[in-house]
């Protein structure tokens, strides 16, 4: 039961997670959040896991540098602004989507396992919740809208959502090469953390006031972020799945949208209609029907194997 409990509050802080760059976005930019949250995220995880990683290829290298560049430079640095311009909800239900695109990669790649039937019905339910939830936060938007959707946002996450698919690909094959997951991550982190850096100083060179920072909420909001979500839970997330099982434990996963979409209107204000709720249970149900014939197969992924992160 307990370990449960882990899961569940590992993914109700990522539910959380889009609402509180929401919150930070008033104050600070999307690259300085994403520099500050990782900078603080990389620290834990050395004083959790000093140990420095040694490659058992030197071409390995790639494969983190690829990783750090899609799943934490590209990928958060979308999610950010996206989260500008339309809703925490309906980021969050979009990226929520992709597994599907992962299953897409790997098919493509030659693993079609999961592709059926039963994955096209599931993905064509889930790309219509989405549509569905982008017509319930009409005029939510800060700048583009479109035929009463907030496009340009909902784009860039759908954009996201692709992204993470590229770097579950990458993680797997660097999953099958043996290395510990929390030393991989950290190596993985290096590198996001080098490509956020150079984008920072390039296009967003001035940091903020230091009275901005040392704000309570902004403080509590960067803390969340980064030590709570993108360092602590990564370990709580390992440990459900190594005593549950990555079948059991990724079945939470599927709460992310609704936890994302009932703290959005709870703090942020955003609005509760019945396409957003229709749209909501079209893509989680789009989901699960998706990934339903893995559920009966034997356990096998990866332990690496994570959710979407907000």
């Amino acid at each position: 039961m307990k370990y449960h409990l882990v899961a569940l509050f590992t993914i109700f802080v990522w539910g959380f997670t889009f609402v509180s760059t929401k919150v930070l976005l008033v104050d600070l930019s999307p690259l300085w959040i994403l520099l500050l949250r990782f900078v603080l995220g990389l620290c834990l995880l050395c004083v959790m896991r000093p140990h420095v990683l040694r490659l058992k290829e030197r071409t390995d290298e790639v494969l983190f540098a690829a990783a750090g560049a899609t799943g934490i430079a590209a990928y958060y640095l979308l999610e950010n602004v996206a989260l500008v311009f339309t809703t925490a909800t309906a980021v969050g239900v979009i990226v929520a989507a992709s597994p599907l695109f992962t299953a897409l990669i790997s098919a493509a790649l030659g693993d079609r396992s999961s592709i059926n039937i039963r994955f096209f019905c599931g993905f064509a339910l889930a790309m219509t919740g989405l549509i569905v939830v982008g017509a319930g936060t009409i005029g939510e938007g800060d700048i583009v809208n479109f035929a009463g959707f907030d496009l340009f946002g909902d784009m860039l996450a759908l954009t996201a959502a692709l992204v993470w698919a590229i770097y579950s690909t990458l993680v797997a094959r660097i999953a099958q090469k043996g290395y510990e997951t929390i030393v991989a991550t950290k190596r993985t982190f290096v590198w996001g953390v080098a490509f956020i850096l150079v984008t920072t100083l390039v296009f967003d060179p001035h940091a903020p006031r230091p009275s901005v920072l040392l704000d309570g909420q902004n403080l509590l909001n960067l803390l969340f972020l980064g030590a709570v979500a993108s360092a602590a839970c990564f370990v709580t997330w390992g440990v459900a799945v190594k005593h549950l099982g990555a079948t059991t434990t990724t079945t939470y996963i599927y709460l992310v949208p609704a936890i994302t979409a009932t703290a959005s209107i709870l703090i942020l204000g955003e609005p509760l209609n019945a396409p957003i709720i229709l749209g909501l249970a079209m893509t989680i149900a789009g989901l699960l029907l998706s990934q339903k014939r893995s559920a009966n197969k034997k356990d096998v992924s990866c332990k690496t194997d994570r959710p979407v992160l907000g």
